[in-house]
């Protein structure tokens, strides 16, 4: 039995089976999420005979860091692997003039929406995540630094609403237990309707981020196969729903592309198709990846498209690249050594 991922009435459950009492479990809870331990021995204001019953029922955690990479920026990627020797890699970014520690979780093993631009997909799609392997990503983190996540965002390795079952009871946990604000929370997707509405039903208070990056059918659907299943005239529908019964301000993520979709004319049209969303607009400067030719916009290109948009009145920001050096960035997630085989 694994520990990590328990909430505290599943630990004063399994308390109870050992005969032991509700205060076990809260403290075997703190040890978990507040110190982020890796094992029953280090739980030292719990008995040496109560740690050694416990030991023959549990473990606090199976999940291994495989590779850790720190980039001169101050991020750090883990490529992170399950017991099945699965792996994804979940990234932590620190921002210096914030307090902010933001981990950017997987949600599954590889990805079947394979948009052109990013490097997950290319490896297909191989399993979803389980929730504790959601929230081992965010305790791999916390157990290697010492420091207390704040901030998530579902924009790791695969599609998050095509896991909704697993995220949902990982949001659960992150708010329950890891003690993290809803609204400290990020999900992006790639336009899954379905799951759009299922979150619409919830009046879920994360954030809702789409990756759009088009203003029109015909041009989505070169980066982004997932436009031919969900279009997006009836995607807007939905974020239209979703912003309704929510009262949510969405976020709309936007990758640059150098000659593709980063011109004026563009800009216009995008303009035109958010003016009567409730969002913000995010701006992505295309991060390379090795398998397509894409190219990043000029900072002039970039300045003008972000003008555009911003004089519609729209509140419009340029990410700040973290971590391209270790291929930790937006679109180069999909694991060191599957991209050193050519897989």
């Amino acid at each position: 039995m694994i520990l990590a991922g328990m909430t505290l009435g599943e630990l004063e459950d399994l308390m109870n089976k050992l005969g032991a009492t509700k205060f076990r479990a809260k403290q075997v809870h703190n040890w978990i999420y507040a110190k982020s331990v890796s094992t029953i021995d280090e739980m030292t204001n719990l008995s040496k005979d109560f740690r050694e019953q416990l030991k023959e029922t549990a473990s606090v955690t199976e999940t291994k860091v495989k590779i850790k990479q720190v980039s001169k920026d101050g991020t750090i990627k883990y490529l992170v692997e399950f017991p099945d020797g699965e792996c994804v890699e979940t990234v932590l970014m620190r921002f210096d003039n914030r307090a902010n520690l933001t981990a950017c979780v997987s949600s599954q093993v590889g990805c079947a929406v394979n948009c052109s631009f990013c490097a997950t997909g290319k490896g297909g799609f191989k399993r979803n995540l389980t929730y504790q392997e959601i929230i081992e990503q965010v305790l791999t983190i916390q157990r290697d630094t010492g420091l207390k996540v704040t901030n998530i965002v579902f924009m790791g390795q695969g599609e998050p609403l095509l896991n909704l079952d697993n995220v949902l009871k990982a949001l659960d946990i992150f708010n329950n237990d890891f003690q993290i604000g809803a609204r400290r929370i990020t999900i992006s997707t790639s336009g899954i309707i379905p799951g759009i509405n299922k979150l619409s039903e919830l009046e879920l208070q994360s954030t809702l981020a789409i990756s759009l990056h088009a203003p029109n059918h015909d041009l989505r659907r070169e980066l982004m196969p997932i436009e031919n299943r969900y279009p997006i005239n009836e995607l807007k529908k939905s974020l239209k729903n979703y912003i309704d019964k929510t009262g949510r301000r969405i976020t709309i993520e936007y990758i640059l592309i150098h000659g593709f979709n980063d011109n004026p004319a563009v800009a216009k049209e995008l303009a035109n198709l958010l003016k009567d969303l409730k969002c913000n607009i995010n701006l992505i400067p295309y991060n390379s990846v090795i398998e397509n030719d894409y190219k990043k916009p000029s900072s002039n290109d970039i300045m003008k498209f972000k003008y555009l948009l911003e004089h519609s009145g729209k509140k419009v920001t340029v990410r700040l690249e973290r971590g391209a050096d270790i291929d930790a960035a937006c679109g180069q997630l999909r694991g060191r050594e599957r991209a050193q085989k050519g897989e």
